[in-house]
């Protein structure tokens, strides 16, 4: 009789759709993935849920705005997120809508039965409530008056509400918390400790009488039940738990791992596990929380048009590599600073020159000296021991750090097998080897031992990237069968005259200066849609007054007249003029955006005034040495301030 398969649950935030999915949300989810997918290799029956959050005040306005109901609003941001996460190969087991008539059902059911044990009773809220966060805070909790997780406004609220007793929890929370492995980073715990419990837990406010949008309270219709017990109630209504739509309760629940980011953890650390408690139902095994992916510092948002859209990436240089990318740059729990340079620059070097050269030199030097199937002859050397070490001995490691949602640091220790794989190669110098006949054994099992490295460590990566490493794999010659997870801890599974298979690159190269040119002119023109949709249709242009500066600021900015000398296009730049000046101390470079505007021809032999002390700044590969003066037109154009009858090198006050 076949034994049963352990099983593994996990589970990504429900996302709230007011608007389109951005790699913020691409991260949570890919970890995840990578994680379904290892445990299954693994041999786990794997379930693995993802879904949306619909219901709430904000997703209500939104839908006002745009002439539409709810549900119809909804319905088109679900269909963007579903087709982002069929782009970016998630492997998805369930994907539930907290609209969905069997989930809706389930929460009046929970609130009803959390009700009827005495944990949910009524009396009346006043305080404050941060509408984009769907949130309730004490006065206590806000930073400097606005709300402590997305540093919006707050607005004063009284109504009449059901509370939960989330204070009768306190204790146990505190144990929860400070006494076991629930919450990884461990660190954070204190952090919730300190802020919310040691000060005083309060009942939470779970019901709602001022908007429609969401799901009744059965016993008091004119009641909605608060976001957070209708959206954490997901991961339990989606294995069937007062529901008859499905009937895996028993089977997954607990859950192994809640993944979450940084700014809900206190709703899955505090109240999630206070639902759970007063249900009598088990806890979540851990709650993996990670950090934010941030654009120069500040945290993805739309108002700030700063959210980078995954699928435009994924189009450019594929989907396992921006999945690649945004795994390795985030240490479990720490915010991983997003920019062009740092992604193109870990493409290039990982994916395209590590990885991607190591399987295509492989496989060439195979077919160049061995017509693609190597001879059954072997010949050991020294540094063979060390190298087929680390290669039997990588997947343990990757399994402990996977077992730890330690995603970062697990491809950080496959990565060193394939640098060693390259290291090996320049070591052993196949080509010299290649020239000498009493060397094929010798050759044959250096080549032997490069592919070897190659099976476990692309084999170890499917998971991460799921359609770059099966074709890796496919050109080594591995089956199926010497890429299963039993395997992987073995050395010497292929065919001793294994044949190989010539492919295509795996990972291209990416030009860099072409490709920030034509990255920031997509965010420059991102921006530019953002700021014109915060501004209301119908309003005027407001123009946004600059903050006034004292006289010692304006004595810290120079002035200065300059001649200029030449000008030329930048390249693959359409509005940078590369401009050489004299600005009577001797010759400097600016780079300016008024290519549009000016033809080199039509600056030449001008002088012009330059803020001299700028720091220096590299705009698509020129190093631009100040910033010229020139004013905005009413039709929309530049005009360039000339100072030709003062002389170069003169101050302006």
């Amino acid at each position: 009789m076949e034994k049963e398969k352990k099983t593994f649950y996990i589970t990504t935030p429900i996302y709230y759709p007011s608007g389109n999915p951005h790699i913020g949300h691409c991260y949570t989810t890919v970890a995840c993935d990578s994680i379904a997918r290892y445990k299954r290799m693994q041999g786990y029956d794997v379930m693995f849920l993802t879904g949306t959050d619909e219901h709430g005040q904000k997703i209500e306005q939104k839908a006002k705005e745009k002439g539409v109901t709810p549900k119809q609003y909804v319905d088109e941001i679900v269909a963007i997120f579903k087709n982002l996460w069929s782009y970016m190969n998630i492997s998805y087991d369930r994907y539930i809508r907290t609209t969905d008539v069997y989930h809706e059902e389930a929460v009046q059911k929970i609130f009803k039965e959390l009700y009827d044990r005495g944990y949910i009773y009524k009396g009346e809220y006043t305080g404050k409530y941060c509408t984009p966060c769907e949130s309730f805070w004490t006065e206590t909790q806000l930073v400097d008056g606005k709300c402590p997780d997305c540093g919006r406004d707050v607005v004063d609220a009284r109504e009449e509400a059901y509370f939960f007793r989330l204070s009768q929890f306190a204790d146990r929370l505190e144990k929860l918390l400070l006494n076991t492995d629930y919450l990884r980073p461990k660190t954070r715990a204190q952090e919730l400790v300190n802020n919310f419990i040691r000060p005083g837990l309060e009942d939470l406010c779970v019901s709602r009488t001022s908007f429609k949008w969401g799901v009744p309270v059965s016993f008091d219709p004119k009641h909605v039940i608060y976001v957070w017990v209708d959206a954490l109630s997901n991961y339990i209504t989606a294995l069937g738990y007062d529901n008859e739509r499905y009937s895996d309760f028993e089977k997954y629940w607990p859950a192994d791992v809640h993944m979450v980011a940084k700014d809900i953890m206190r709703f899955h650390a505090i109240i999630w596990p206070a639902i759970l408690m007063a249900l009598d139902l088990p806890l979540p095994k851990h709650l993996a929380v990670h950090g934010w992916i941030t654009f120069n510092g500040k945290k993805m948002s739309k108002s700030l048009g700063n959210i980078v859209d995954p699928l435009v990436l994924g189009e450019r240089y594929g989907a396992d590599a921006i999945r690649y990318h945004i795994l390795r740059e985030m240490a479990l729990g720490a915010d991983s600073s997003f920019s062009n340079e740092i992604m193109i620059n870990r493409i290039n070097s990982d994916l395209a020159n590590d990885l991607g050269n190591l399987v295509s030199r492989t496989v060439a030097m195979v077919l160049k000296y061995f017509d693609g199937t190597l001879p059954a002859e072997r010949e050991a050397a020294d540094p063979d021991d060390e190298f087929i070490g680390m290669i039997s001995g990588l997947r343990a490691t990757v399994d402990d750090l996977m077992d730890q949602t330690q995603l970062s640091n697990a491809l950080t220790e496959i990565f060193k097998v394939v640098s060693r794989a390259n290291k090996y190669i320049d070591e052993t110098a196949p080509w010299v080897l290649a020239k000498d006949e009493s060397k094929k054994a010798r050759l044959a099992t250096v080549l032997y031992n490069l592919l070897e490295s190659i099976r476990v460590t692309a084999s170890l990566l499917t998971p991460f990237m799921p359609t770059a490493m099966p074709k890796a794999l496919e050109q080594i010659g591995a089956s199926t069968g010497d890429t299963a997870y039993d395997r992987l801890n073995r050395f010497g599974v292929l065919p001793a005259q294994v044949t190989v298979h010539k492919g295509e690159i795996l990972f291209q190269r990416i030009d860099m200066e072409k490709e920030i040119a034509a990255l920031n002119e997509m965010i420059a023109q991102q921006q530019k849609a953002a700021q014109k949709d915060a501004q209301p249709a119908d309003a005027a242009p407001v123009e946004k007054k600059p903050a006034q500066i004292s006289i010692d600021d304006f004595d810290k900015v120079e002035l200065r007249v300059a001649k200029i000398l030449a000008c030329e296009p930048v390249k693959r730049a359409r509005k940078l003029l590369k401009i050489t000046l004299n600005d009577g101390e001797g010759e400097r470079t600016i780079v300016s955006g008024i290519a549009q505007h000016y033809t080199p021809e039509q600056l030449i032999g001008h002088k012009i005034i330059v803020i001299a002390n700028l720091a220096p700044a590299m705009l698509c590969g020129v190093e631009s040495s100040g910033m010229l003066i020139a004013g905005d037109t009413p039709d929309g154009g530049v005009k360039v301030i000339f100072a030709d009858d003062l002389p170069e090198g003169a101050r302006l006050h």
